[in-house]
């Protein structure tokens, strides 16, 4: 595995969900491979395994928070400057704001993960020129 290698991270617990965010990806960028975790374990191991370039992550997952996962990726010299977006089914004011504070780049509402949405966010913080 190359340091230009990239690779995106979908987090979510709902196959439904994470079907329609593959879907969306693979039309708007092809060539880049895409990692699926259901939970938050399952996100730490590809991220320790794998030299990911972009995360979409979830709020609400079996074993945390979302919000509270960017926390800790974000208190981490390893991990803080990989691009997180959270896609939440119902985001909050106080989701914004918690997110906000840990660097999150953007957060969502999973009807707004669409490919124009998909395309600006990894043109600006993951796909290399």
């Amino acid at each position: 595995m190359g340091k230009t290698e990239q690779l995106c991270l979908i987090v979510d617990d709902q196959e439904f969900d994470r079907r329609m965010m593959r879907r969306v990806l693979a039309k708007e960028f092809p060539n880049i491979p895409l990692l699926v975790a259901k939970d938050l374990k399952e996100a730490r191991a590809r991220l320790n395994d794998r030299n990911v370039t972009m995360v979409f992550l979830d709020n609400a997952l079996p074993d945390g928070m979302g919000v509270d996962f960017v926390r800790e990726l974000a208190a981490s010299e390893q991990f803080r400057r990989v691009p997180v977006v959270i896609v939440s089914d119902f985001p909050t004011p106080f989701m914004y704001a918690k997110a906000q504070a840990a660097n999150v780049r953007e957060v969502w509402s999973k009807r707004d993960f669409l490919g124009p949405s998909v395309r600006r966010v990894m043109q600006r913080y993951a796909v290399a020129s």
